[in-house]
């Protein structure tokens, strides 16, 4: 029996192309994984070579995700390591990470600032980053965090300056880049974040940051847990969407990617980051189940 009630999202004419597109982005997404307890029961439900987004946790630092990324890596996958700016010690520590990163010949890594309070050598990613590029990192490409929803402490302002300032550092060291959006329900307000960000000059490829499949409990206690303030705030906000979503147990990831079909090919966007909270086993299950549907035509 199929996971998810086809008939509870709204019939949606895509194109070919539409279609095709998120059929490649349901195929190659982004899995990622929070360094806690629950990861031991997601690792046998990891496809081989699948690529991972390994986060940093406040409580266990940057050094449990370097482990994690070694890891994984010496198992045949490729991992993408998180690094919390506000984490790192001093520009000594960006030096050694770097040369962390070139000498295990890892080739990508996603910057976030991170909520550390008091923060350690830098107050956000900005300044980590510039002192990064500095170094020999060995990378050919890095990852930076966007907001198309808002953020709990920032304003929209800083945020758009932000990312920009980046994308800037990114072309001027001839590093190529990519933004991922925060875990968001709103097609509508992604879209027009995008659209906007594009027309002020954003050219970084974006990956479509998309919860997995998880219930709306979960999803709630894990947010806590690991500090989606922001995206906890929309769920706040927005409990009569999130509950005419889930009529079933659980979250359908083509709620969101299925309003954006067409646009995901017209704005740019390259691919899915996908936040599992480690409930790996759910989402696979969902992607077999819409790469069949999408077979069938």
């Amino acid at each position: 029996m199929a996971l998810f009630n086809k008939n509870k999202t709204p019939e949606i004419v895509e194109s070919d192309a539409a279609r095709a597109h998120r059929e490649h982005l349901t195929r190659s997404y982004t899995i990622e994984l929070v360094p806690m307890k629950s990861l031991e029961t997601a690792r046998p439900h990891l496809p081989a070579g699948s690529t991972l987004s390994v986060t940093c946790s406040p409580a266990k630092g940057i050094e449990e995700t370097q482990r994690l990324t070694e890891e994984f890596q010496a198992q045949g996958f490729d991992p993408i390591p998180h690094i919390s700016a506000r984490m790192v010690r001093d520009k000594a520590h960006t030096t050694e990470l770097a040369h962390w990163l070139r000498d295990a010949g890892l080739k990508r890594v996603f910057l976030v600032g991170g909520d550390a309070d008091p923060p350690g050598g830098y107050f956000d990613s900005i300044l980590f980053l510039t002192d990064l590029l500095e170094c020999d990192h060995g990378l050919d490409a890095i990852g930076v965090t966007s907001y198309p929803d808002h953020h709990a402490f920032i304003s929209d302002e800083k945020l758009h300056e932000a990312l920009h300032a980046k994308q800037a550092l990114l072309a001027e060291a001839g590093v190529p880049g990519w933004c991922s959006t925060q875990m968001c329900f709103d097609a509508e307000v992604i879209e027009a974040w995008i659209r906007a960000e594009r027309a002020a000059g954003l050219t970084l490829p974006i990956h479509l940051g998309v919860s997995g499949v998880i219930d709306k409990t979960k999803l709630m206690t894990m947010g806590v847990r690991i500090g989606l303030g922001t995206s906890l705030g929309y769920l706040k906000k927005n409990r009569a969407a999130i509950t005419k979503m889930m009529t079933s147990s659980h979250y359908d990831p083509n709620d969101l990617l299925m309003p954006l079909s067409e646009a995901n090919l017209e704005l740019g966007i390259t691919g899915v980051h996908m936040y599992t909270f480690n409930q790996v086993e759910a989402t696979e299950v969902w992607r077999a189940e819409t790469l069949a549907e999408l077979a069938d035509g």
